[in-house]
């Protein structure tokens, strides 16, 4: 796995939310910052 470089751009990719819905990265791009979370092995 390569190694996080900070302030280095993030790919884009589309993941599902919460309820189901597809969101993608780059519709935030508007925003200031972004916080990503992945809960591995969250139910």
């Amino acid at each position: 796995m390569a190694k996080v470089v900070i302030d280095a751009q993030a790919p884009d990719f589309t993941l599902d939310d919460y309820q189901g819905n597809s969101v993608t990265l780059s519709s935030f791009e508007a925003s200031k910052n972004v916080l990503l979370v992945f809960n591995r092995g969250f139910f």
